[in-house]
């Protein structure tokens, strides 16, 4: 194993998995009354408290899950929070005709499912294993199963 299959090509994925959360971490400290607004739309009381415990786990989970510093704890908090947070705040379904052109909820509908994307790959990260070399992907690059890139332990 080389460097690029041990270290870049795993930490450009994570990097690449998490890079939004600290930017949306800081976007709500910056525009903390609209933000506090947002977080008012939803079911839960005390909107700045949630804004505050928001802003501390998109703050701090990235760097856990890029470091691999309890990645699997980190990924796990935040896969929780994508999901969460599709729940209350992108309730497409609630919105008549969400998926026609002009459908007020449309926006709504793709936030809940990108969201559960992020979901999936976080998981990924909580289960995860030992990573395919980058050189054996290159080699299968259709597929993971047996008859493709073993991983390593």
């Amino acid at each position: 194993m080389n460097w690029l299959d041990l270290v870049a090509v795993p930490l450009l994925a994570k990097i690449c998995l998490v890079g939004m959360f600290p930017l949306s971490a800081y976007d709500k400290v910056v525009h903390w009354d609209e933000a506090r607004a947002q977080a008012a739309t939803g079911p839960l009381p005390f909107p700045g408290l949630i804004l505050v415990l928001g802003i501390v786990v998109e703050a701090v989970t990235p760097v856990m899950i890029v470091t691999g510093w309890y990645d699997r704890a980190g990924a796990f908090v935040l896969a929780g929070f994508c999901a969460v947070t599709a729940v209350l705040f992108h309730r497409f379904w609630e919105f008549p005709r969400f998926w026609s052109r002009d459908g007020e909820g449309r926006a709504h509908f793709w936030d809940f499912f990108k969201n559960f994307g992020l979901v999936g790959g976080l998981l990924l990260v909580v289960i995860g294993g030992g990573y395919a070399p980058a050189s054996e992907v290159v080699r299968h690059p259709l597929a993971s199963g047996p008859q493709a890139a073993p991983t390593q332990p």
